[in-house]
C-alpha cells in the first residue's frame, strides 16, 4: 500500500502512572495499586500509534541529554520512527507526565514539559524542507505556539495535509485554523476555540460551522462515548463510539489521531478514517499506559468490535 509521509511535531514524555480506586482531591492522599513507567507525550504518543498502525512517520521534536531522552530514542528507532529531526537540549531536561488513573479508566495529568518547551522554528525547519506536497504533518499543542503556527503555515505552504490536534486545549488565531485541512478538538477544546459549549450533536454541528468559516476544511470533535462528529464538504455524521470495558483512557485521543494520519496517508476519505481511528482508539483504552496501550496494524484487523452504523446530523 502505498503510504505519503507523516511527520509528527510536537512533546515527547516520559510518563509515570498510579492506578487507584479514585483520583486525589485538592490536597488529599489516595494509596493506589499499579505503578507504570511508560513513554509518552501527545507528539509521541501519536507518532508511535501512526507507526504501529503501517505509517511511514518522521518524528519532530526535542528531548534532554539524559536517561528518559536517551530511552526515548531507543522507543522510536524500536518503533521504525524517522529520528533525524530530533533535537536535543544541552541543558533542559526531557518532558516528565505524572498521571492519576482512577477504577473507570479516567485520569488527571500533570506535566513537566522540560526540553519540549525550548522546541524552537530552527529545529523544525530542517524538517519542512523535506517536506513534499501531499504529505501528512500532524501537529499539537505541547510545544511553543509560535512554532506550532510557523509548522502550520509553511507546511501549508507547500501543499502538505495539515492536521492539528488543539491539545491541551487553547485559543488559535483564524490566520492558523484557515490553513488546517483539519482539526480534531474533543468537546472541551472545541468549545474553548468557538464559545460553543459541545454536548451533542447540534452543538458540535455549530463548533464545527464556525471553525470551518475560518477557512479549516475539515473537522472531526471527539466526544468520549457519545462517538466523533465529523463534517466535511461531502460528510456530516456521528460516528458511535465502539463500547469497550475502558481500562486508562491516557493516549485514547492520541491513538485516534495516528491512525487517522495513517488512514489518510493511505487516501482514505475522511469518514473511512475516522472508523478506522475509532475502532484503533477503542482497542487502546482496553490497556494500562500510553504507548504500551497503542494497536498494531495487525492487531486492529484481526480483531473485530461491535459498532452500529453511522447516523446523519439533523
Amino acid at each position: 500500500m502505498t503510504h505519503s509521509a507523516i511527520y509528527v511535531v510536537g512533546s515527547s514524555n516520559t510518563d509515570m502512572v498510579v492506578k487507584a480506586d479514585k483520583l486525589p482531591s485538592p490536597g488529599e492522599t489516595v494509596i493506589g495499586g499499579d505503578f507504570l513507567m511508560n513513554p509518552g507525550g501527545k507528539g509521541a504518543n501519536q507518532a508511535v500509534a501512526a507507526a504501529r498502525l503501517g505509517g511511514q512517520v518522521y518524528f519532530v521534536g526535542k528531548t534532554g541529554n539524559d536517561l528518559f531522552g536517551k530511552q526515548a530514542i531507543q522507543q522510536f528507532k524500536r518503533e521504525n520512527i524517522r529520528i533525524e529531526h530530533v533535537a536535543t537540549d544541552p541543558k533542559l531536561p526531557s518532558g516528565v507526565a505524572l498521571i492519576n488513573v482512577d477504577a473507570h479508566g479516567e485520569n488527571s495529568i500533570s506535566v513537566a514539559p522540560g526540553a519540549n518547551a525550548a522546541l524552537t522554528v530552527a529545529d523544525v525547519q530542517h524538517a519542512l524542507n523535506q517536506l513534499k506536497k501531499g504529505d501528512t504533518v500532524l501537529i499539537q499543542l505541547e510545544i511553543p505556539v509560535e512554532v506550532v503556527h510557523h509548522v502550520v503555515r509553511e507546511s501549508e505552504a507547500l501543499g502538505a495535509r495539515v492536521i492539528l490536534n488543539p491539545a491541551p486545549a487553547q485559543p488559535m488565531p483564524e490566520t492558523t485554523l484557515g490553513r488546517l485541512f483539519l482539526i480534531t478538538p474533543n468537546e472541551t477544546e472545541a468549545g474553548l476555540l468557538t464559545g460553543i459549549k459541545v454536548h451533542d450533536s447540534a452543538s458540535a454541528a455549530k463548533a464545527a460551522h464556525q471553525l470551518r468559516s475560518t477557512g479549516c476544511r475539515n473537522v472531526v470533535i471527539t466526544m468520549g462515548p457519545k462517538g466523533a462528529y465529523v463534517k466535511s464538504d461531502d460528510h456530516e455524521c456521528i460516528i458511535p463510539a465502539i463500547p469497550v470495558s475502558a481500562v486508562d483512557t491516557t493516549a485514547a485521543g492520541d491513538c485516534f489521531n495516528g491512525a487517522l494520519a495513517v488512514a489518510l496517508s493511505e487516501g482514505q476519505d475522511l469518514l473511512s478514517a475516522a472508523r478506522f481511528a475509532a475502532k484503533a482508539a477503542a482497542i487502546s483504552v482496553t490497556r494500562m499506559g500510553a504507548q504500551s496501550s497503542l494497536p498494531t496494524r495487525k492487531e486492529l484487523e484481526a480483531i473485530t468490535l461491535s459498532t452500529s452504523s453511522d447516523f446523519p446530523v439533523a
